[in-house]
């Protein structure tokens, strides 16, 4: 674990960069050892963000732009927490106050805000894809907020580095994702990451909300909550998102919490020290009851919002050290 006085990188013996990546757009692209020097170099936030003094000025004079053009909340305000306690400008760009609303083009809206000579550019987008248009229009490093369907990097991260904090090790764990796989982006890259990393994975949910070509994720495929929950190490309990779904997926909410809600019941049967994770919002009572949400010892839901921020300070950290010509960065 490095200081966070010490922001020079690391090298591997060949002197190649542990994470030579100029933008963060998805987890698909990275190799197992760049993701753990993510998870590496998070942990020195999440020590600096438990201390009354959690100030950090290696951004200062930078500007960073938050361009969420779909709705958050913890994604955007754990974004501009991290921005900040690392010293630099943030900027937050609400959808509903963009020109997009006026018919301006995505490229256009890439166009200008590169002309605004921002230093790291955060984007959240409703349409799978449209963070590696913008990107491509940019020259700062953009990172990839959510988009569409297609991935959330930093969410598989903070993840990662929970259940790394919490049972030690990822490799050889069994992790369990249950819900609405088809419209995850959450589950996509949680997914590649805990693969990449050596865990086993196994999705449920009913057959509508499982994507056709799962399997081709290298992932155990269930339909049974109770089968996939049996001898697993952790349960990653999905939203179903109703804003994505055009038709009826589920025949009822209440008729989906009987097959896949997660409850005492069902934890007591499937056995083990089973870890709980939902990365928000919840659907109290719908995929999980609030006993096992609310439990400190099961569930790592707030654990997982501490470190959002910490994970996201790394990144921003990382992916800025070219244009603060860090010492070993070219």
């Amino acid at each position: 674990m490095t200081s966070p006085n010490d922001s020079s990188p690391r090298t591997y013996p060949d002197g190649s960069d542990a994470f030579p990546h100029h933008n963060l757009l998805d987890i698909a692209g990275l190799q197992p050892w760049e993701i753990e020097y993510l998870l590496d170099e998070a942990e020195q936030w999440v020590d600096l963000n438990r201390q009354s003094s959690k100030h950090d000025d290696r951004l200062a004079g930078l500007t960073v732009i938050n361009a969420f053009f779909e709705n958050s909340t913890r994604t955007l305000l754990s974004f501009e927490i991290a921005g900040k306690r690392l010293g630099a400008d943030v900027v937050n760009m609400h959808a509903a106050q963009s020109s997009i609303k006026k018919g301006e083009t995505l490229i256009d809206t890439a166009v200008t805000l590169n002309a605004m000579r921002a230093d790291a550019i955060v984007i959240r987008h409703g349409s799978s894809g449209a963070v590696q248009l913008i990107a491509d229009k940019v020259d700062c490093p953009v990172l990839n907020a959510g988009d569409g369907s297609h991935e959330h990097p930093t969410q598989a991260l903070l993840d990662g580095l929970t259940i790394r904090r919490r049972k030690g090790n990822i490799s050889g764990q069994t992790v369990t994702i249950c819900g609405d796989i088809l419209h995850s982006r959450v589950a996509r890259s949680n997914i590649i990451c805990l693969r990449t990393l050596g865990a086993i994975v196994r999705v449920v949910g009913p057959p509508s909300l499982l994507p056709a070509a799962i399997k081709e994720l290298d992932v155990e495929v269930y339909t049974d909550f109770d089968a996939a929950l049996k001898g697993c190490d952790v349960a990653m309990m999905l939203r179903l998102q109703n804003e994505r779904m055009q038709g009826q997926f589920i025949p009822s909410p209440t008729e989906y919490h009987h097959l896949y809600g997660l409850t005492e019941e069902r934890l007591e049967k499937a056995g083990g020290d089973i870890l709980v994770m939902h990365p928000g919002p919840m659907n109290r009572g719908v995929e999980i009851v609030s006993s096992i949400a609310d439990d400190p010892e099961r569930s790592t839901i707030t654990e997982q919002v501490e470190m959002g921020v910490a994970m996201r300070m790394a990144c921003l950290d990382i992916l800025t050290r070219r244009s603060r010509n860090v010492e070993g960065w070219t």
